[in-house]
């Protein structure tokens, strides 16, 4: 059985269904027709009965018919099939091509910054994300490094590219060029009778004045208010009253804590303030020499405005107002006795965070920073001491990691991102030396953690141009946590600290350890071997650099 699929009348065999006005051609005429003239219009039925709707859609055909239709299926899905295929080749093409030039394909070539500006203008108008995008390298597919010998190529070829190459030291009128007010607030001279680099500063202010109202600290951290509340009241009890003038006593810290993080530093602070001739600012890490006087509060929120020295220095006034104390007190007069309180500082960044440099300051060689934290402390204060707390590399990083990471943390993405940092550093090595690479803000923003902060080395030889190394006492975490009262001896006898009660020291040596691993990270368990592998031999010729300059092959990290 067969139907016309125009008007749905049944058709017999060879029926050339004249009476369809579509089937007859273009003959017909619209004005004859009585399907045209709406006349006359007629159900059409199969053996009587009304034509089902499915019925309507059928369209049945002879043997040959379907052969011809299945014939031209099959030459469609042919060609539809190569078109496919060339599209997905093209692609294929296209994507290996731009991955190789983009580097994102495993295959070692040079990481392509920006040119390394030296322009503060810049800042203007750019925020810090924005100059971030400006030179933001490209990201790298790492899921094919995870095996050992693939990222021991890399680490291969960056210890071929070592070299301690000693800096050159920035003479004094170039820093004060570069920063002019610092070294109109800071004096060249201190008191006698201090252990603390202090001297008087006159107040112009009167008493309805708020000495504190455009503090940074105070103006952007709600937790530090508090602090400087009871500063302002306190304020007005310590000036120095000389000739009808108004004089309070500004202070500079004795000590620095300068490092690194996560190897111990909130402990030994923990541990030193308890001392009873230790004051430190009045906040654990004011980060000023590294970030706030470049107007860094959070570096994912860009600059803000520059914290002066003159806020920063706001943070030693609970401990100046002490030292006054001691220094207007009639037994120190007669006795000309030396102030035993020593003021310390303690920020973790200091010792290795240079990354802001690169927006501030001119004459960059080879995209090495023309000046460094140290020029700076070292130009006001050359006899300052400086404490170091170092632990093994490998644990410090991924306790970093479990520290810093927000989500999706485990040892699998550990590994990844170890894998993804070193080949950027790799690609960073080919084109620039080791102490460019270490301090470049770019490289050091891209890596997923933070390989640069354990390459202790670096940043100590740098340390080492400006201040002696009897300035500078290094301690080992593993040495602290076995055997607290040991360390803290040494930083006593360091810092030239009287001795001590039983009680007072069994108060500073048996407290417990502060700022351990939260509960959540513990639970994730160590890292993957094949990633302690891998980190060991990246900082293997560090270690043993630094052993070599400390003379002391602790630091080699063998056992841990």
């Amino acid at each position: 059985m067969r139907y016309c699929i125009n008007c749905c009348i049944h058709l017999l065999p060879n029926d050339l269904h004249r009476q369809c006005f579509r089937c007859r051609g273009p003959n017909h005429s619209n004005q004859k027709c009585p399907l045209c003239k709406g006349e006359n219009k007629v159900a059409s039925y199969r053996d009587s009965k009304q034509m089902k709707l499915l019925a309507v859609l059928e369209v049945r055909t002879d043997h040959s018919e379907s052969w011809n239709g299945l014939f031209c299926l099959k030459k469609g899905k042919l060609c539809s099939l190569i078109f496919g295929l060339i599209i997905m080749t093209l692609v294929m093409a296209s994507y290996v091509l731009t991955g190789a030039k983009h580097g994102l394909l495993l295959i070692p070539s040079p990481f392509h910054y920006g040119a390394f500006t030296s322009n503060p203008s810049l800042m203007d108008n750019e925020s810090l994300s924005d100059m971030k995008d400006h030179y933001q390298p490209s990201k790298i597919n790492v899921s094919y490094v995870k095996d050992y010998p693939s990222i021991k190529l890399i680490i291969d070829t960056i210890t071929s590219k070592i070299e301690f190459i000693t800096r050159q030291r920035p003479d004094l009128e170039e820093l004060r060029k570069q920063e002019p007010h610092m070294f109109s607030v800071i004096p060249n001279k201190f008191l006698s009778n201090s252990k603390n680099p202090c001297w008087y500063e006159e107040y112009r202010g009167n008493t309805t004045t708020d000495p504190y109202t455009t503090n940074s600290y105070a103006l952007y951290s709600k937790r530090f208010r508090t602090i400087f509340d009871y500063l302002r009241k306190v304020f007005w009890n310590h000036l120095y009253h000389y000739k009808d003038k108004h004089y309070r006593l500004r202070c500079l810290p004795h000590f620095y804590i300068i490092g690194q993080p996560k190897c111990g530093t909130t402990d030994l602070y923990d541990r030193l303030r308890l001392h009873p001739d230790v004051r430190f600012s009045a906040i654990k890490e004011p980060h000023w020499w590294t970030r706030k006087r470049f107007g860094i509060i959070r570096l994912r929120d860009g600059f803000h405005d520059r914290y002066p020295v003159e806020d920063y220095l706001d943070l030693f006034d609970l401990a100046a107002h002490q030292i006054q104390g001691v220094l207007q007190s009639e037994a120190a007069k007669e006795n000309s006795k030396m102030n035993s309180i020593i003021i310390g500082e303690a920020s973790a960044s200091t010792m290795w965070d240079n990354n802001a440099w690169i927006f501030f300051y001119d004459n960059s060689t080879n995209g090495e920073p023309p000046f460094l934290i140290q020029d700076f402390i070292h130009a006001f204060q050359p006899n300052a001491k400086l404490i170091i707390m170092l632990r093994d590399p490998v644990e410090r990083l991924y306790s970093d990691y479990l520290y810093f990471a927000s989500a999706n943390k485990s040892a699998e993405d550990f590994h990844e991102k170890v894998a993804e940092s070193l080949q950027l550093f790799e690609n960073c090595m080919l084109d620039y030396s080791l102490r460019a690479c270490v301090y470049n803000n770019t490289l050091n923003n891209a890596m997923p953690v933070r390989l640069q902060v354990g390459l202790y080395v670096v940043y100590l030889l740098d340390w080492l141009t400006v201040f002696d190394k009897d300035q500078i006492l290094v301690l080992r975490l593993e040495d602290h946590a076995s055997n607290v009262k040991y360390t803290m001896h040494m930083v006593f006898q360091f810092l030239d600290l009287g001795p001590l009660s039983e009680k007072q020291e069994a108060l500073i040596t048996k407290s417990p350890a502060s700022n351990t691993r939260r509960p959540e990270d513990r639970s994730l368990g160590p890292m993957l071997p094949t990633t302690k592998a891998i980190l060991r031999d990246f900082y293997r010729p560090f270690n043993t650099k630094l052993a070599q300059v400390l003379f002391d092959d602790a630091f080699l990290w063998k056992r841990t």
